[in-house]
């Protein structure tokens, strides 16, 4: 099988990074400012279940939420025509806070190649953001 396929949710990619902030401040970025992450007006919601959109007609659900450690969404976008899985996790480190964007449920390599250069972006998008908070 090759590198990011897997038998049960199809196609994988993992972007992590430790960044120099605590999980507090992190975290707070992740809710406080979804659109850093999930795009230009995203509205993150706070219950899991409930739906959320952004401004570019992505959305989803959000399927968990356990505060300062992980949050995990379903994420359908207009590009892909397909709804994947998207996970944001947070880890103590230290040197800061290990931060771990993992989507499942991807088409192909190529998606997955896509997606690995989208959530490096968002890392450093993520990392301006904690920077001027």
């Amino acid at each position: 099988m090759p590198v990011g396929e897997t038998k049960d949710v199809g196609w994988e990619i993992g972007v992590s990074k430790t960044l120099r902030h605590p999980v507090e401040a992190v975290w707070q970025v992740l809710v406080g400012q979804p659109s850093v992450w999930l795009g230009p007006g995203a509205e993150l919601p706070a219950e899991k279940g409930d739906a959320w959109r952004a401004g570019d007609g992505s959305g989803g659900e959000l399927r968990s939420r356990r505060e300062h450690d992980r949050l995990r969404l379903t994420h359908w976008s207009p590009s892909a025509g397909h709804e994947s899985t998207v996970q944001v996790a947070l880890r103590a480190a230290s040197s800061g806070t290990r931060v771990t964007f993992h989507q499942e449920r991807l088409r192909n390599a190529d998606e997955r190649e896509a997606q690995r250069s989208h959530w490096q972006g968002v890392m450093a998008q993520l990392e301006k953001a904690l920077a001027s908070a």
